[in-house]
């Protein structure tokens, strides 16, 4: 296999030359080229673009959130971000995301050289994770028109639901539960700013580090019609809204009396993650069996594949994500294998799905 080939973006020449000692340590990996900004690494990357791009934030001459946009615009590029200014939960680390960056790596603001030395592996192991990217899915969340022009023929309890507290409980009879990871941050915004305000109630994992959650939560909250929010133990999955699990704590589905509401609790990883695709899979199929629809998005490993199988076994209808839509085909793939998925479809129509299927059985 040819060595990745990576490109290290960064005004401190500190960074940049233990950056380049730590990574080119390992033979997968070559470092082609380094450069102080953005404008110096264009130019570079004419003669000889990078599989994978590292890349700062605070730089002179243009922004690293500038120019990954700009990246991305053009030949989207797989860009892992090393920057002191992506701290658990920051603005700087949303708009990264929402950008279309691969994945974060934090520089602290203190002892950087000693940090850079000790994370290494988990660089190397984030650039060798974003070199698998399907090239054709990075880039910002391509938003769907919402759906509410076109909605598919609902029920009149489901039409109430978002004005009735009745119509309302009834629909909690049919859940949506979702796990993602890696490209995800763009897939469920694709997905959630497509739903109208009408809608099941939606339970999610989405593998991110504590902190991360609480803004990404209120980021698509203010983007889609539906209410997104952090999960909190106890909070009631309704129509309309959508629970996201906090990093670092697992969520599950219980059953009280005719609602279903969540558990959000701590515990060692499941499948190597805290959030658990799994663990909330698992609930699902014991708790909601039949009314749960289960969706396997975009992700590397295997975490949620098995507890998929279990929700499809229970009776649920489960979707998993194609492909050619994914940015890594890792997570669907594992769930395809052990015959979890009634459904394959790309990214842009499982919201139609969504709905499609709870009207179908209203």
């Amino acid at each position: 296999m040819p060595a990745i080939k990576v490109m290290i973006v960064d005004d401190s020449a500190v960074v940049r030359q233990v950056l380049s000692a730590s990574l080119t340590e390992d033979s997968g990996i070559e470092v082609i080229a380094t450069a102080p900004d953005p404008i110096f690494a264009l130019e570079k990357m004419q003669k000889s673009w990078p599989d994978v791009i590292v890349l700062d934030v605070e730089m002179p001459r243009m922004d690293g959130v500038t120019f990954l946009k700009k990246i991305m615009s053009t030949r989207p590029t797989p860009v892992v971000i090393c920057s002191t200014l992506t701290e658990r939960g920051s603005e700087t680390a949303m708009q990264v995301l929402a950008a279309g960056a691969f994945a974060i790596v934090t520089k602290p603001k203190t002892a950087l050289r000693q940090f850079l030395l000790e994370s290494a592996g988990e660089l190397i192991h984030a650039i060798k994770a974003a070199s698998k990217a399907n090239l054709k899915r990075l880039g910002p969340a391509r938003t769907l028109t919402p759906l509410l022009a076109n909605p598919p023929k609902l029920s009149a309890d489901v039409m109430l639901a978002a004005g009735q507290s009745q119509a309302m409980a009834q629909t909690t009879e049919n859940i949506v539960a979702i796990g993602t990871s890696t490209g995800g941050t763009q897939a469920l915004e694709v997905v959630l700013t497509a739903l109208p305000r009408v809608c099941p109630g939606i339970v999610i994992v989405q593998h991110m580090p504590e902190k991360f959650t609480a803004a990404f939560a209120q980021r698509l909250n203010g983007l889609c019609q539906i209410e997104v929010k952090e999960a909190v133990h106890g909070d009631r999955v309704m129509a309309g809204r959508a629970l996201i699990a906090p990093g670092g704590k697992h969520m599950m589905l219980k059953r009280n009396g005719a609602q279903y509401v969540v558990d959000v609790v701590d515990g060692p990883p499941v499948s190597r993650h805290c959030p658990s695709v799994d663990v909330l899979f698992r609930s699902a199929a014991r708790f909601a069996g039949r009314n749960a629809v289960g969706i396997i998005m975009t992700g590397m490993g295997d975490d949620g594949a098995k507890g998929l199988k279990e929700m499809h076994d229970a009776g649920a209808w489960t979707i998993g994500q194609d492909e050619d839509s994914c940015v890594v085909y890792g997570m669907p793939k594992e769930a395809v294998k052990l015959g979890a998925v009634d459904k394959v479809l790309p990214l842009k129509n499982i919201p139609e799905a969504i709905l499609g299927r709870i009207s179908r059985k209203s």
